[in-house]
């Protein structure tokens, strides 16, 4: 993919092995449900939900794909973790495949994100980016640009542009329902990636079943959806 201006960014995470974490850990994650929960079938509810969901956090989570897209040209690449397995780079639909750790994904991003203005997400600012920086720092990879750098867009470092769509569609919060990507892709007449089936809350079973490609895939998924979500917005609502 040639280095372009723009880039619509969009990533996939899991959660560590909850039982394969230390004791005090544990103990931490836990507290509030042993102060929250009524008895013991909530208690059990409450620590699944948690398990479940420790690919949220950058503290107990990793990244597994990280996708990147051009778009004006429609063309891009996934940066995927496949454990124990050695993939050749390939190429399908205008998208590179390209196999790396959790390191290399991001260094590969931030490498890329050097030569880029703008930068589109959905939902990037409370989730995507702290996410990206918190994981770099631990992999021991600087980012090369502040994408947290003031909310507004007539704030931000023009070198560094950060489109979150969330934010502007709902105007920063004062739209009601705040709707994740497929309720917008639905609303726009946009082919959501959940229409197929599947969604993130699958990524974490996906790569435990090793199947890695479909991670990849399911995140070109999300990348096609905000960027046909970025074209509605800014032909019709960007000022």
């Amino acid at each position: 993919m040639s280095i372009q201006k723009k880039l619509v960014f969009d990533l996939e995470t899991v959660g560590e092995d909850f039982d394969a974490i230390d004791e005090t850990s544990q103990e931490s994650l836990t507290r509030w449900i042993a102060r929250e929960a009524a008895d013991e079938k909530e208690y059990q509810h409450l620590l699944e939900d948690l398990k479940n969901g420790l690919g949220f956090s950058p503290l107990t989570g990793a990244v597994v794909a990280l996708g990147v897209l051009d778009p004006d040209s429609n063309e891009g690449a996934v940066y995927y973790q496949a454990p124990g397995e050695r993939h050749q780079e390939f190429s399908e639909a205008g998208i590179k495949y390209k196999q790396f750790d959790e390191a290399g994904i991001l260094d590969q991003f931030w490498k890329l994100a050097e030569n880029v203005a703008v930068f589109i997400s959905f939902n990037g600012r409370a989730f995507d980016v702290p996410f990206l920086n918190i994981r770099s720092a631990v992999r021991n990879v600087r980012p090369t640009k502040d994408l947290m750098r003031g909310r507004y867009l007539y704030q931000q470092d023009p070198r560094a542009v950060h489109i979150d769509l969330l934010d502007q569609l709902t105007y920063y919060g004062a739209v009601w329902k705040k709707g994740n990507l497929h309720l917008w892709s639905r609303a726009f007449g946009i082919p959501s990636p959940k229409a197929a089936g599947t969604t993130g809350d699958d990524v974490g079973r996906l790569f435990k079943e090793k199947k890695y490609l479909d991670i990849a895939r399911y995140n070109v998924g999300d990348l096609q959806a905000t960027r046909a979500l970025y074209k509605k917005w800014a032909e019709y609502l960007q000022f």
